[in-house]
């Protein structure tokens, strides 16, 4: 195994990781903001259900009051872009006006372990599942991802033999 591959799998782990405590607030009432609704597609790819709602289709200002007024922990996840950046500085400003601190640390988290890969939450589904063909699809014991398909893996253009897994 190279160097390469620890840190895809360490990598994988951590955004993993991140996944289950994002489907974890949501099933506990949390509202995740994003951008789109190819956002939302590779959120629900991933297993997050919930409320997820998106911050485009409002003016800010306006959307963030409704926010604020539904008393639920608030999940901030824009795009890592420029545009993204800038929206999330808005909502947070005006959230904060309100009273409310939304969570932005999961965001900040998976944009450390994504950098210079992805730039949106649109891919990061097709990038786990690339991540976890590369790394290759063993179950460990204790695991709670998904098993990739290896037909995923074709589509993904990526059947896992660049790094021994065929």
């Amino acid at each position: 195994m190279n160097i390469r591959t620890l840190e895809d799998i360490e990598r994988l782990e951590s955004i993993e990781e991140i996944i289950l405590e994002l489907q974890e607030l949501a099933q506990s009432g949390a509202i995740i903001v994003v951008e789109g609704r190819r956002d939302v597609e590779s959120l629900r790819s991933l297993g997050i259900s919930g409320e997820i709602w998106l911050a485009c289709q409002h003016p800010l200002l306006k959307f963030a009051e409704q926010l604020s007024e539904s008393g639920k922990e608030i999940v901030l996840l824009t795009d890592w872009d420029k545009k993204g950046g800038i929206v999330a500085r808005k909502i947070l400003n005006y959230l904060t006006s309100y009273g409310v601190a939304p969570n932005t640390e999961i965001r900040s988290r998976i944009g450390i372990l994504v950098r210079k890969r992805i730039k949106d939450i649109e891919s990061l589904n097709n990038y786990v599942i690339k991540l976890r063909c590369e790394v290759g699809n063993d179950p460990i014991e204790g695991d709670r991802r998904a098993p990739v398909h290896p037909l995923e893996c074709l589509k993904s253009g990526n059947d896992g033999a660049e790094n021994g897994n065929e």
